[in-house]
């Protein structure tokens, strides 16, 4: 169930477009990665699905150029915390589902269908 969700959510975030693979383009693996994630509790709260490209496949000026992650720096994260407590702020704590998937790419990146889920 936790590998169709995830290819649920990719679906519906419109991450690819299924073609037929064009010649002398590299083409990426993939493979699946799970995790269990764990409540409060201590008790399974859900099994997790990520399918992941095989990124070291790729050849870095043929298939891809610069990366970037954008990360906030730690110093500035501990300032913004002691702000907050000495100001009495109120804090909360969000997470964005497959949040990694809304980023644009520069690049096209052909990757192949994982085992079993074919068109």
């Amino acid at each position: 169930q936790a590998m169709i969700d995830e290819m649920t959510a990719l679906d519906s975030n419109h991450t690819w477009v299924l073609i037929p693979p064009p010649p002398g383009k590299s083409i990426v693996g993939c493979q699946w990665v799970f995790n269990v994630k764990v409540g409060h509790d201590g008790q399974v709260d859900r099994l997790q699905a990520r399918l992941v490209a095989k990124g070291y496949t790729q050849v870095y000026g043929l298939d891809y150029n610069d990366t970037f992650s954008p990360v906030a720096k730690m110093a500035s994260v501990h300032l913004f915390l002691a702000m907050a407590a000495m100001r009495h702020w109120p804090l909360f704590q969000l997470d964005i589902k497959n949040a990694f998937l809304h980023g644009d790419l520069k690049e096209e990146i052909y990757m192949e269908q994982p085992q079993g889920f074919g068109d």
